[in-house]
């Protein structure tokens, strides 16, 4: 599995801040609540990170993925009541507009939420 070792960290990151904040913030404050997390055990944590979208070679649009961690894996943070499509499609979106391979959906919602997307860039 690809960044397995990376990915758990994150994802235990991602239970310490829901265990201690719980439900009910607006995702900036769980994104940085994850950062400051991320950094305590040592890991490189870069948010809003800039996406720029290409058509034909030609730049058409910018949007921030929430968080890349160790420059390896993009992180999506929601806070809803439960995760959607459109939210794996966002996340799939940043994977190929960066040539990153893996990425994480975290859902500070009800209940927590995590979904591990790999999206196979060399194609």
């Amino acid at each position: 599995m690809k960044q397995k070792e990376l990915t758990d960290a994150i994802i235990c990151c991602f239970y310490t801040v829901y265990n201690t904040l719980g439900y009910g913030f607006l995702e900036k404050v769980y994104e940085n609540a994850l950062k400051v997390e991320l950094g305590k055990r040592g890991l490189k944590a870069k948010v809003q990170y800039p996406i720029t979208v290409q058509y034909n070679g030609e730049p058409v649009g910018e949007y921030f993925a929430d968080i890349l961690v160790e420059d390896e894996v993009i992180v999506e943070i929601k806070a809803a009541k439960t995760l959607l499509n459109e939210h794996e499609a966002q996340l799939l979106n940043y994977l190929k507009g960066t040539g990153k391979e893996v990425g994480l959906l975290l859902n500070f919602g009800p209940s927590p939420q995590v979904k591990r997307r790999v999206f196979d860039n060399s194609h």
